[in-house]
Formats: structure tokens, sequence, C-alpha cells
């Protein structure tokens, strides 16, 4: 099966960098092909390889702590403000940075109980599984879902406040359409759950 991904709903929608940051500054002219000023249309066709060692402190960095503010960022990679923006801007447009969100405390907002639920589908047809799909998007504890290979179907990540919360949440995903079988396992311990990407 293919693998298909939900994101939370903790996730913003995407704003480029404040402008107003930025409006003092300006425009700057690269002799790089990739940051030339008639690059746009290169943008979109941006991989992975084309990647620079700037560029991935800029994004390491900024994965790190997305509050940064320019000066800051520009001061981090070695570069003055206009063309450290003018990366960041590049680096939106190419898709590699998504948004900016802060990182709740699951803990401190009394959601202390993490678990996962495998979820296998009966008929697994195109209509039940986008029905059951879209049920998943609607359940808010539910905070991510991938759809599997292997033995289940899908694999959703829940979080509650209790057990008995937990375990209401496991009954309401039971009667979702197409679901024939649930397993359920909770979180003992975190080992590691910082969602950083390995940029290289």
């Amino acid at each position: 099966m293919s693998t298909l991904g939900f994101k939370s709903e903790a996730d913003t929608d995407f704003r480029p960098m404040d402008q107003a940051l930025i409006a003092n500054l300006c425009p700057l002219t690269y002799s790089s092909l990739d940051y030339s000023s008639n690059s746009s249309a290169l943008v979109a066709n941006k991989s992975a390889s084309d990647l620079d060692r700037i560029d991935i402190q800029i994004l390491r960095a900024l994965q790190a702590n997305g509050r940064l503010t320019m000066g800051e960022l520009a001061e981090k990679v070695s570069l003055s403000q206009s063309p450290c923006w003018r990366r960041v801007q590049l680096l939106e447009q190419a898709g590699f940075i998504e948004g900016y969100r802060a990182r709740l405390s699951r803990k401190a907002l009394g959601l202390g109980v993490h678990g996962f639920v495998s979820v296998r589908v009966k008929d697994a047809t195109l209509k039940t599984s986008a029905a059951f799909e879209r049920a998943v998007v609607a359940m808010e504890n539910a905070i991510a879902c991938l759809n599997l290979s292997g033995g289940y179907d899908y694999q959703i990540e829940l979080i509650a406040t209790d057990q008995q919360s937990f375990a209401n949440f496991v009954r309401e995903i039971r009667g979702f359409p197409g679901v024939s079988e649930v397993y359920t396992s909770f979180t003992l311990h975190e080992i590691k759950s910082n969602g950083l990407l390995p940029v290289r």
C-alpha cells in the first residue's frame, strides 16, 4: 500500500516570513544561478541535492527554533540579513519549509495518555478508505494517521486525558467505516520525540 500521512491539528497554515522585518532592506542580485533575481522559474524544480551548505544551515536552525529573527538567523549562518532573507524566501517557495508552529506540551495540557491504534479495514475500496480517512481527520485527538503495508492498514496516533477517555476514542474508531479489527498499544516512555528531520 502507499504511505499516506495526516498532519496534526497543531500545524499552522503556511505563512511567509514577515515582510515588515525586511522592509528596510534593499533588493540584492546574486551571482549564483539559484539565488539570482530571475530564478523564480527554477524554484519549483529545486531538489534536496541542490541545497548548499548555507541552505542546510538555515533549515537546521529554523527547524530547531522557528522563532529566530532574521538578524539572529543571518548571524548563525554568517550572512547579512538581505541575502539570508532571500534564501529563506526561496526555501519556502520551493516547499522545503512548509510552515512555522509552536511545540505545545502534551503533559502540561493534561493529555497524559498517549498510544497507537492499529486498524484493519475490510473491503478496502476507495470509497470505504476515503470515508474512514475522513473520520480520522475529523477526530481531534487523533494527532497522526498513516496508511501502512503489512498486517494492518492504518496506524493512528492517539492522545487523551486519561485511560477511560482513550478507551472511548478507541470505541469510536471501531465504529468508523470499514473497520474490522483494532489493536491498541500504550506509550510507556518516550525515548525520542523532537520530530526533527535529518537535513544533510
